[in-house]
């Protein structure tokens, strides 16, 4: 089986609404804010009606930047962040789907004037995804690049995040929701077209990820939501076994020098409450929802990623690298639905 022709096939031909769709994978449930859901009116119903991601990709303080959407599909997440980038951001799609591209493209002016801008801020382009190289995309030019579902339909995962880590500018960061197996999968099941569409047989394990991840530059990833899957399909149920699916978002941040574990070098940060519509706290990931007002310790990674990012402006920061004191306490590798996980009061690394 040609997987990214079946691909194709499947998003252009077989599927017309999420109505068609055989299990919940590619499809969000979770409770979208209330600011998510007032900026969700303003998407045309028929690009609504063909959207097939899995989770929410809208991370903070995105006025003005520019974005890049992989397997944007009929555009949903594209106008959705059009709307908050403003008319000075961009952002732009690409999907290897033409019938989903020509839905795209013929919102764009729509959504213009539904935004009041003078010229549109979107762009779709049709592509491969293990090929962003031969797109004209300028590499370091992006500030976030989103994915919703899609990572687990491309062969060549290895091949997109080396290519996402390219086009992103230094502390700029890959935010994305996909579809992650508790096991490895036996390499038949990815000949099954259904079960591949829908988003499942091509979804990769836990650690496998995270490796991949690493290699790709990407030195600590963080999970930031998951939530379990379910298949109401019985005969699609049975093919799998005993393997379970979930659907989560991660943040991986371009930055130079992370370390390769949780170090403790004395620092800690102070959230200003200043990041708009996370006025208590902000979450960085999972493991860390950091108060306003708060004194947090963080490790040296963690430090990072908000001191050399667009978050530092919203920070105090407190140490420097000058001593090191070892492991940062109770670190350890977070996994999607991990409920057992005793997490610490005081501090977010783990």
């Amino acid at each position: 089986m040609n997987i990214t022709e079946e691909v194709k096939f499947y998003y252009g031909k077989v599927l017309r609404g999420s109505d068609d769709l055989k299990t919940d994978a590619c499809c969000t449930t979770e409770d979208l804010p209330a600011h998510i859901k007032t900026l969700m009116k303003d998407i045309h119903p028929e690009v609504a009606s063909r959207y097939y991601g899995c989770g929410l990709v809208v991370p903070e303080l995105l006025e003005d930047c520019r974005v890049l959407d992989l397997g944007s599909g009929s555009g949903q997440d594209v106008f959705l962040l059009a709307g908050i980038v403003g008319e000075q951001g961009e952002v732009v799609g690409v999907d290897m789907t033409p019938e989903q591209l020509e839905v795209a493209r013929r919102y764009e002016t729509w959504h213009q004037e539904k935004y009041g801008y003078a010229r549109p801020n979107t762009r779709f382009l049709e592509g491969r995804l293990e090929h962003l190289d031969e797109l004209p995309l300028e590499p370091g030019a992006f500030d976030i690049v989103i994915s919703n579902c899609v990572l687990n339909l491309v062969p060549d995962k290895e091949a997109v995040l080396k290519g996402v880590f390219r086009l992103l500018k230094p502390g700029g960061e890959f935010y994305f929701s996909d579809v992650y197996a508790d096991r490895r999968l036996p390499e038949a099941l990815k000949n099954d077209p259904i079960l591949y569409g829908e988003c499942l047989s091509g979804a990769l394990y836990w650690n496998d990820f995270q490796q991949m991840a690493k290699a790709a530059g990407f030195a600590d990833p963080r999970l930031v939501t998951d939530r379990p899957l379910t298949i109401d399909d019985p005969a699609q149920q049975g093919k799998l076994g005993n393997a379970r699916f979930y659907s989560a978002t991660y943040r991986l941040i371009k930055l130079e020098g992370l370390e390769a574990y949780c170090e403790d070098y004395g620092q800690a940060v102070r959230y200003k409450g200043s990041i708009p519509h996370h006025e208590h706290n902000f979450a960085l990931d999972k493991h860390h929802v950091i108060e306003t007002g708060r004194m947090f310790p963080v490790c040296g990674n963690t430090w990072r990623m908000l001191h050399d990012t667009r978050f530092a402006p919203h920070f105090e920061f407190f140490g420097d690298f000058s001593t090191h004191y070892g492991i940062f306490a109770d670190c350890g590798t977070t996994l999607p639905f991990d409920d057992d996980r005793t997490e610490s009061a005081n501090s977010g690394c783990c």
